[in-house]
């Protein structure tokens, strides 16, 4: 006897009594509703910059040096790296790691840790992409690569220049998922393209209303938008000469091309591409132009990236240009660059430490100091 049970069997049903039919699920007729789930994320890229890497080996197991605090989808992270490895299980490797700094719990995140070269080249020995939910301690506020570099290898290989090695952190974070009613909520906000209509108001000028020659190349503006976004045009097109201001404007001491950047910086709140490097000379020009100007966030974002494109070819006219311009944050990186071990003595064979001497010789006793200080601190 089969001893699996079955379902008892039914009595057949009526011609009448049958369950209806469904139509196909194609049919039109059909009254139907949708949703739709939308998920974000925001990506961003944070360089942690290692100074004195060959002071820090030896510093042991467990202690690292962290990055400040940067913010990426409304969240504090910071980049922690461990010379001598986080535990004793990574012996002969350094490790690094991504901090969650919050107070939120289940935030999603994707990120990578890249030893960087030369010329900001990532290292063919790109980490794999990570990804983790993070909650803030005692959970899990951290996760990052135990072996990040074997440190015989780190020695030798192009990402260790000058002593200095920089961490590059490409985060994405995961905004928290939302369903909407498809019928009812079906519109979706884009993005601001503000910049971008500036941008071709720019571009097309359209409206213009003022000339500027600038070493025989003509730029055409909008006087109400310059004027709003810099203290010094406001006074020039808007001020007691206003009615006798020309039309056509000359500018001196500029390269066209700087004086392009700074109308698409003022129009756009933002960088051009051709700029938008730390270590070639237009970032410098830009800075000279935005100061002469008053366009103080674009003389900050300048200071900014020449801060991180520091080496020792250009430190010395960098920090001329930091003195000459107020540059407070610039000149302490520099100088800083400059005081750290084994710098001093390559720096003052460039053509720009002349430079510096015959330009700000009071900035030298700082430097002096600056380097008694950290020996000092060593000795002790």
């Amino acid at each position: 006897m089969d001893s699996r049970s079955r379902a008892p069997s039914l009595p057949a049903m009526a011609a009448d009594q049958r369950a209806p039919a469904f139509p196909a699920a194609g049919c039109c007729l059909l009254p139907k509703t949708s949703s739709v789930s939308l998920t974000e994320s925001v990506t961003a890229a944070h360089d942690f910059r290692v100074t004195s890497y060959s002071l820090l080996d030896g510093m042991g197991v467990g202690r690292y040096v962290s990055s400040s605090v940067f913010t990426v989808g409304g969240r504090d992270w910071t980049v922690r790296f461990y010379p001598d490895g986080a535990t004793a299980d990574c012996l002969g490797n350094a490790s690094a790691f991504l901090y969650y700094c919050g107070r939120e719990v289940g935030v999603r995140a994707c990120f990578t840790l890249t030893l960087l070269e030369r010329d900001e080249k990532m290292s063919s020995a790109t980490s794999s992409v990570m990804k983790h939910t993070f909650s803030p301690p005692p959970a899990s506020d951290n996760w990052g690569f135990i072996k990040f570099v074997e440190k015989s290898k780190l020695l030798a290989s192009p990402c260790l220049q000058n002593d200095c090695l920089t961490i590059r952190c490409v985060l994405t974070v995961m905004k928290k998922s939302r369903t909407f009613d498809a019928d009812t909520n079906s519109v979706l906000v884009p993005p601001s393209n503000l910049h971008k209509d500036f941008r071709e108001m720019l571009n097309d000028g359209e409206g213009a209303d003022v000339s500027f020659n600038v070493d025989g190349q003509l730029f055409h503006a909008h006087r109400c938008v310059l004027a709003y976004r810099s203290p010094v045009f406001r006074a020039e097109l808007f001020g007691p000469m206003r009615e006798n201001a020309a039309k056509c404007i000359m500018i001196d001491d500029m390269e066209p091309a700087i004086f392009e950047a700074l109308l698409h910086f003022i129009y756009t709140d933002r960088l051009p591409d051709s700029c938008d490097d730390g270590k070639n000379a237009a970032m410098q020009h830009l800075l000279v132009a935005a100061d002469r100007y008053g366009v103080e966030r674009l003389r900050l974002m300048c200071e900014s990236k020449l801060s991180e494109a520091i080496d020792v070819e250009t430190v010395a006219t960098t920090l001329v240009l930091a003195e000459q311009h107020n540059c407070s944050q610039l000149r302490r990186a520099c100088i800083g660059f400059m005081a750290s071990p084994n710098m001093l003595g390559p720096v003052m064979g460039t053509d720009g430490f002349k430079h510096l001497v015959a330009s700000c010789p009071l900035v030298m006793k700082e430097i002096l100091d600056k380097v008694s200080s950290i020996w000092s601190d060593q000795s002790l």
